[in-house]
C-alpha cells in the first residue's frame, strides 16, 4: 500500500502544491480542508478531505490517524493582530504535535515555515513562525521524526502576493523598497513543493533547512524587477521608496486593518521584514544537493508565472512575454 501523507494548509497557495507534489510522488494524501471542493487548482487531484482546521482536535487527529508523514503548511501569513498569528501559527502548531504525540505508530513531521522565523523581533509573523518551530522541537515525542523547513519568499502561479510588485512592473514603475543593497532570497512554489515530498519521505530527521533557488545569496530588488521587465518586454522607471515613507505606509495599512477588520499583508510588521537587509541564505542551509536541488531560476520562473497571470487576466499583456536570454 502507498505511504499515506496527510497535509495542513492543503487549501493556501503552497498547500495546493504541495498536495500535487505528493500526488505525483506516488503518495496517497489526506488533507485537511475548511471547504469542499478545495479550489480549482486541485481539480484534477486525488485526495481525502477531512474537514475542519487547527482548533478542531477531533479533525487533527482524524488526519494524522494512519499518516506515515505529515507535513504542516497550514498557517497565516496575515492577520489582523498578533492574537490571530499566535492562535493560528503556535496553538494550531501544538494541537498538531498534540494529536502526532497521542499515536503510538511512529510518524514524520514536516514543518512548513519561513525565513522570517531567523528574525522573530521583526513582526508577530516572524515570531509566531518562530514559536511553532521550537514546539515541534521540543514538545514533539522522541517515537516521532521531525523535520523543518524555512523556504525564501514563494511565488508562482496562483499567488497573489508577488502580483502586485508585477503589476507595478507592467505598468514601467519599478519600485525599490528600502536600502539599495538589501538582499531577499526567492524560490518557485513548485522547487518548494518538490522538496517537501523529497524530505517527507527521505530526508533526515532532526535537521532544519532553508529552501531557495540557486541565488543562495539572493536578489538585489532592482535585479527582480529587471527580471520581471525583461519578460514583460518593457522599460521602467525605478522609485525608491524611502524606509520612512513604507513606514508610513505600513502604518496606514495596520490602522485600515483594525477599522475593517480584514487583515491586509502591507502593515507596519511587514515593512520591517522588507526593509530587513539581510534574507539571503547559504548552500549548506540548503537539502544535500543529492537529495534536492531547484529546478526554477528566476527568468524561467518568472516567464511562467507573468504568462500565467496574462492568461488569467490577473495582468495585463501591452506586449507579448518575451522569452528570457
Amino acid at each position: 500500500m502507498m505511504d499515506l501523507a496527510a497535509v495542513t494548509g492543503a487549501s493556501g497557495f503552497l498547500g495546493r502544491y504541495i498536495v500535487r507534489a505528493l500526488s505525483e510522488d506516488g503518495r496517497r494524501v489526506r488533507a485537511l480542508v475548511r471547504r469542499y471542493p478545495v479550489h480549482d487548482q486541485l481539480s484534477d487531484s486525488k485526495f481525502e478531505a477531512v474537514p475542519g482546521d487547527l482548533s478542531n482536535l477531533s479533525s487533527l487527529h482524524r488526519l494524522v490517524r494512519g499518516a506515515h508523514s505529515i507535513v504542516h503548511a497550514g498557517g497565516l501569513i496575515k492577520a489582523r493582530d498578533s492574537r490571530d498569528f499566535y492562535r493560528v501559527n503556535v496553538e494550531g502548531t501544538a494541537n498538531l504535535v498534540d494529536a502526532v504525540n497521542a499515536s503510538d505508530t511512529p510518524m514524520r513531521l514536516v514543518l512548513v515555515s519561513s525565513m522570517a522565523a531567523r528574525a522573530p523581533h521583526l513582526s508577530p509573523y516572524a515570531a509566531t513562525k518562530n514559536a511553532a518551530e521550537e514546539i515541534v522541537r521540543t514538545r514533539l515525542l522522541p517515537l516521532h521524526e521531525w523535520i523543518i523547513i524555512r523556504p525564501a519568499a514563494v511565488y508562482g502561479p496562483w499567488d497573489r502576493e508577488t502580483l502586485a510588485v508585477l503589476k507595478a512592473v507592467s505598468l514601467g514603475v519599478a519600485l525599490r523598497p528600502g536600502g539599495r543593497q538589501g538582499r531577499v532570497c526567492l524560490v518557485h512554489a513548485r522547487d518548494v513543493a518538490a522538496a517537501v515530498a523529497m524530505l517527507s519521505a527521505r530526508g533526515q530527521p532532526g535537521h532544519e533547512y532553508e529552501i531557495c533557488d540557486s541565488r543562495f545569496d539572493g536578489y538585489l530588488w532592482e535585479e527582480i524587477t529587471d527580471a520581471a521587465a525583461r519578460v514583460l518586454d518593457i522599460r521602467t522607471m525605478p522609485i525608491a521608496l524611502p524606509a520612512w515613507a513604507m513606514r508610513c505606509a505600513g502604518g496606514v495599512g495596520s490602522v485600515l486593518s483594525q477599522l475593517t477588520m480584514s487583515p491586509s499583508m502591507l502593515t507596519i510588521h511587514k515593512v520591517r521584514e522588507l526593509l530587513h537587509p539581510d534574507w539571503s541564505s547559504t548552500r549548506d542551509s540548503q537539502p544535500p544537493g543529492w537529495l534536492w536541488q531547484p529546478q526554477i531560476d528566476l527568468n524561467c520562473g518568472f516567464l511562467e508565472t507573468i504568462a500565467w497571470y496574462q492568461t488569467r487576466g490577473w495582468l495585463s499583456s501591452p506586449r507579448k512575454v518575451n522569452s528570457p536570454d
